[in-house]
């Protein structure tokens, strides 16, 4: 899929060209568009070196965590609806602590953690399945969990966001927070429905309760507010519960007698090595998207989808960022290329480089996760797994907007 969204950047910016030189008297297109490779492989590359201190301090606490046990205690946080959400496992069975586990990772952000996990689940959940081709319940229902998304601690999107300049980096975390928790409870609630799961079980349908309070009340609380104290409440709240969860982390560590700081300098090598190994695709995919601007291809796009919200009398300052959300469930490096290309166009605190933001951080890679996870089993019929996760990433990407409009608007 990548191969083909790459090479579509540049054969589109090519036909525009040619389009533009001889139709439109424009020669002058060739060499913006030579000037924009080079500039946009010089600031990728800027991009990535800045990103290097963020990650490695990030990915550090994060070991810290991991190894003093707070996936763990996530994981037996939320056993109580899980339990109940998988009838089909048997209790006791090693695919619930490996589905807990995966799960537990994603919500800190621990992506090296929860791709392990997350195969390990399924090859224990095939084990279960009677028709080894075709996906049981199970499996659909935790694939729509992982393609959804949901993340406590945006890390990559708040360094991202550090590295351009926003004035504050973490202040998308209680948007992105409300957004990915729409996104998730919704593909739970669908899967539910679906798969004829008791809604009305006390467990069930306090989590469900308990969820829409949470999302609804912050939600009119900050929706009550002038912008300048949303601005600054939403900062203040934000900051504190990201200063708070580094000192739990802290704190865990050393209560479980874990070496925090041998642990911090394990996880900050990773940092280190995981920014060397997204500069290529980085450089790749930021020059392709530059072209693709250039040539006034994602301005047909942006001006034809603001076109059809105006038409039905809905705000367009927000379509700018739609690439965004079109490109994600298929490929999350090329969905992060886009964000950043917003950011340069628009700026990162711009109304919607924060749209942008939400929207990258609210919902996965819908598609490589089906193809990756389904594939490791040998699973070759989705059911219903498809338009599920997509509509889970649908119900993402309209929460990131509309609380964005909340929020910044």
């Amino acid at each position: 899929m990548l191969n083909y969204i790459w090479f579509g950047f540049f054969a589109i910016a090519f036909i525009m060209a040619v389009v533009q030189s001889i139709f439109l008297g424009d020669p002058e297109i060739w060499s913006r568009l030579m000037t924009v490779t080079f500039t946009s492989s010089a600031k990728a590359f800027e991009i990535c070196l800045g990103l290097t201190g963020v990650l490695t301090f990030w990915l550090g606490l994060m070991k810290v965590g991991e190894r003093g046990g707070v996936i763990s205690a996530f994981s037996r946080l939320i056993n109580p609806l899980f339990s109940r959400i998988f009838p089909g496992i048997p209790a006791g069975h090693p695919a619930q602590g490996s589905i807990l586990m995966n799960v537990s990772a994603n919500m800190l952000g621990l992506d090296n953690a929860a791709t392990p996990m997350g195969l390990k689940a399924m090859k224990e959940l095939q084990e279960l399945n009677k028709e080894k081709d075709t996906a049981t319940d199970a499996m659909i229902m935790f694939l729509v969990l992982n393609t959804s998304g949901i993340t406590i601690i945006p890390i990559s999107i708040m360094m991202y966001r550090a590295q351009f300049g926003a004035a504050n980096p973490s202040d998308i975390f209680l948007p992105l927070l409300l957004a990915t928790a729409c996104s998730t409870f919704g593909g739970l609630l669908l899967c539910c429905i679906k798969q004829r799961i008791k809604l009305l079980d006390p467990v069930i349908l306090g989590t469900f309760i308990g969820a829409a309070c949470f999302i609804g009340g912050i939600g009119w609380f900050f929706s009550t507010l002038s912008k300048e104290q949303l601005t600054l409440y939403s900062g203040v709240f934000s900051n504190v519960l990201l200063f708070s969860a580094i000192l739990l982390f802290l704190l865990v560590g050393i209560k479980k007698k874990v070496p925090i700081f041998e642990a911090f300098i394990d996880g900050a090598k990773d940092g280190f090595h995981t920014v060397v190994t997204i500069i290529p695709y980085q450089v790749a995919l930021f020059v392709g998207i530059s072209l693709f601007r250039e040539c006034g291809a994602l301005l047909y796009i942006t001006d034809g989808l603001s076109w059809c919200f105006s038409h039905v009398g809905i705000d367009t300052d927000f379509c700018a960022a739609l690439p965004c959300a079109l490109l994600k469930p298929f490929n999350g490096a090329g969905a992060r290329a886009m964000m950043l290309d917003v950011f340069q166009t628009y700026g990162v605190d711009s109304f919607v480089g924060h749209v942008a933001s939400t929207i990258q951080g609210s919902t996965d890679t819908t598609m490589y996760i089906l193809a990756v996870y389904f594939g490791s089993v040998g699973v070759k019929r989705f059911r219903y797994a498809t338009s599920y996760g997509l509509m889970a990433d649908f119900i993402g990407v309209t929460a990131a907007i509309i609380i964005n409009y909340i929020f910044y608007h």
